[in-house]
């Protein structure tokens, strides 16, 4: 069945691919906003969240959606059909829409080991990006990302939108005015059950209507299944770096983003795939945990992931929780701060038959609160972010801002950079069973030479040779 794969064209260099593609200056990108306020863009991967963008775009009279690619035929025709426009035109390969000079700005949502090539290929065609997340499989295509935006003059955007939302705001203000006093731990909790799994699809042939090839593009070949291609790429290793960067990488930005945090100092994680029975490979049981060092306090963030148990009966299943010295926070797009009483700590020792002599003295002192509770916000599902502001639209209306504007977005490539760090070293600690220490400024792992070589993976060929013509490797 590995003979199934066709083998990719050795003739995309980077000559062929920026032959047609001029990258635009920010001058010569605002003449030609001058001339025409409206922004062409074209969407790459009509799934899922894909359909969902079109969708937006679809209502921003400022936006001409001018192409549509997918590597698979029947979505590649809906996705034209659903754009509400002839004018739109379909492509089966992405080079020949970064051609497109009608195109300013570039959606990318592809299945993950797609994003940071196809961010950085548009970016040195001269087109703007807004990225899906999880932005990247491992750590230095990060580093490729910003390389190049800053390279060739881009807005990249990535997709963690929720900190847009006003809850986020207020619950960052909370924390930077030190309501909740001195905050020593956060932590995340992803449950859901989906039990038993997927199924377990057989390996055939890919289907006429999909080019495989081309869906793998910078991933190592592997015979098809049904899962390892529509939606359900996102239980394969090979593609995305399951929950911990799928669902992970929102609530994180918010933590980072909500405690002004770049990169941890230590990771350590475990799980597996304990109990699905599926064809899958990414853990349905995942715990992490990460120390950082900020320049006023210490703090650890946990996340536990389970695939296999919502957490009937436990309300805290769901959501983050920020842990004070005067407070707890609970955010999930809304907030709520509950207080801690402050006490005489002598009072909290253990009593039983009392102390001999010597021993603490109790006193009469009473439990009073530390602050009085508050909320903010838009309430909203902590797992997927719905129900509350739309804040995808937010982020996407930033992106076309940012685009006219030449300003800093929000969620710019840098901030998906660094969360992407925290969720990647998480696997990577994982992968190899240990805890890995991390320096944050120079973007190293200390003193353990597998785990730094985990932050590299090669791209299969011809797709190597493209990325090394366009940044530095």
């Amino acid at each position: 069945m590995e003979d199934s794969v066709k083998k990719p064209s050795s003739s995309t260099t980077r000559r062929a691919f920026l032959g047609t593609a001029t990258a635009l200056t920010a001058a010569s990108y605002q003449r030609v906003m001058g001339a025409n306020e409206r922004i062409g863009i074209g969407l790459i991967g009509f799934g899922l969240i894909g359909k969902q963008h079109l969708g937006n775009y679809k209502k921003m009279t400022d936006v001409d959606i001018v192409g549509v690619c997918d590597v698979y035929k029947p979505r590649l025709d809906e996705a034209q059909t659903y754009s509400g426009s002839t004018r739109t035109q379909g492509y089966s390969d992405f080079r020949k829409m970064y051609e497109n000079k009608d195109i300013q700005g570039v959606v990318v949502a592809t299945p993950d080991h797609w994003h940071a090539l196809l961010t950085i290929m548009a970016c040195a065609a001269g087109k703007d990006v807004y990225v899906e997340k999880p932005m990247t499989l491992f750590i230095d295509e990060g580093k490729w990302m910003i390389q190049a935006a800053r390279k060739y003059n881009r807005i990249v955007v990535v997709g963690t939108q929720r900190r847009q939302g006003k809850g986020v705001f207020e619950a960052k203000k909370a924390v930077e005015n030190g309501q909740i006093g001195k905050i020593h731990s956060v932590r995340i909790q992803s449950h859901r059950n989906v039990w038993p799994g997927f199924g377990v699809t057989p390996i055939e042939d890919p289907p006429e209507s999909i080019d495989y090839d081309m869906w793998l593009g910078p991933a190592q070949a592997k015979p098809y299944r049904n899962h390892r291609a529509l939606y359900h790429f996102r239980w394969f290793r090979d593609y995305s770096g399951g929950q911990m960067t799928n669902l992970g990488a929102h609530t994180i930005d918010q933590v980072l983003w909500i405690m002004n945090a770049t990169g941890p100092t230590l990771v350590m994680s475990g799980g597996g795939r304990y109990v699905m029975e599926d064809d899958g490979d990414t853990p349905d049981v995942q715990d992490a945990i990460w120390e950082f060092a900020g320049p006023n306090n210490k703090w650890t963030l946990t996340m536990s992931i389970r695939e296999a148990n919502a957490g009937a009966g436990l309300g805290g299943a769901r959501g983050t929780t920020f842990h004070g010295t005067k407070g707890t926070m609970v955010q999930a797009g809304s907030y709520e701060i509950f207080p801690e009483m402050k006490i005489d700590p002598v009072n909290d020792i253990p009593r039983f038959l009392g102390h001999p002599v010597g021993g603490p003295v109790y006193t009469d002192t009473k439990p009073t609160p530390w602050l009085k509770g508050s909320k903010g916000g838009v309430a909203s599902d902590p797992r997927y972010g719905t129900g509350g502001e739309d804040t995808m639209m937010m982020n996407e209306r930033d992106w076309v801002e940012c685009m006219k504007s030449r300003k800093r977005p929000l969620c710019d490539v840098s901030d998906g950079h660094q969360i992407a760090v925290v969720c990647n070293l998480a696997n990577m600690s994982l992968d190899i069973g240990r805890a890995i220490r991390w320096d944050p400024d120079r973007e190293v792992v200390l003193g353990d030479p597998e785990a730094q070589a985990l932050c590299r993976k090669p791209y299969r060929e011809p797709w190597e040779t493209v990325l090394r013509s366009l940044v530095t490797v």
